[in-house]
């Protein structure tokens, strides 16, 4: 059965309601929108608060880390309360105290070939907000096989990057993209990231989010946008669907 905005509900989310490309069709939309986010790190723990506080209806936390020290830099959900909890028992509370109406799963587990049809079973969107490219290589063919929207971020040093992936048609999936960089040379342990990079690049991933969901605007797909914190700069580039990519090309 699908849920309806309540006065409560339509009183919390009056701003968002008072733009014409959401209104009250796409807030009732994300109520009754089911979004995994696989990665409670910097970029998840960013994207999750405004994922919650949007009003989507149901979330699905999934991380296999524990809480540390080294995390409480950037990853804005946790507290040092939390150091030696599970990344996902850490954030699901934070996220039920900030909306207590947002239904909140937490799952304490990898994501892999064995478990990933039951994990995503039932999701609308998927946010990737993980750190290894095979895991977002794993999350890419299982979108683009079931035709899942897919909003993928990176972040390491000074520089992310943020995209769509919306199976169907002509649209690149991320593996189209993923080629032209590979798995990065050190990760965020190795290199090191400044703190609020990733409330950039995880904040446009729920942007990124909201949109697709309430069908307002024009989702970033096809394109992959880069940004530059030293300069503050963002670029975008155009990518085609790769023709003999083995993910997509027979889609």
């Amino acid at each position: 059965m699908s849920k309806q905005l309540t006065r409560e509900l339509a009183l919390r989310y009056n701003r968002q309601m008072l733009l014409p490309q959401i209104d009250l069709e796409g807030q009732e939309s994300l109520l009754n929108s089911h979004v995994l986010i696989a990665g409670l790190g910097g970029l998840g723990c960013s994207a999750a608060q405004f994922i919650v506080a949007s009003g989507i209806g149901k979330v699905t936390l999934v991380d296999h880390d524990m809480v540390e020290l080294s995390n409480l830099q950037r990853q804005v959900l946790h507290t040092e309360a939390d150091i030696g909890l599970a990344k996902v028992t850490s954030a699901q509370k934070r996220l039920i105290a900030l909306n207590s109406d947002c239904h909140i799963n937490a799952i304490h587990t990898d994501i892999n070939q064995q478990n990933i049809a039951e994990l995503l079973k039932d999701i609308q969107l998927i946010l990737d907000c993980t750190d290894n490219l095979s895991t977002r290589n794993l999350l890419n063919q299982h979108c683009v096989e079931h035709e899942i929207p897919l909003v993928s971020g990176a972040a390491v040093q000074f520089e992310g990057q943020v995209t769509s992936i919306i199976p169907g048609n002509s649209n690149p999936c991320y593996q189209c993209m993923s080629q032209f960089f590979g798995e990065p040379a050190l990760s965020c342990i190795e290199a090191g990231v400044v703190s609020p990079l990733v409330g950039v690049i995880g904040t446009m991933q729920a942007l990124e989010t909201v949109k697709i969901l309430s069908k307002a605007g024009t989702p970033i797909m096809g394109r992959l946008m880069l940004f530059d914190a030293l300069r503050g700069e963002w670029q975008q580039f155009s990518v085609k669907r790769n023709p003999s990519c083995p993910v997509c090309k027979n889609r």
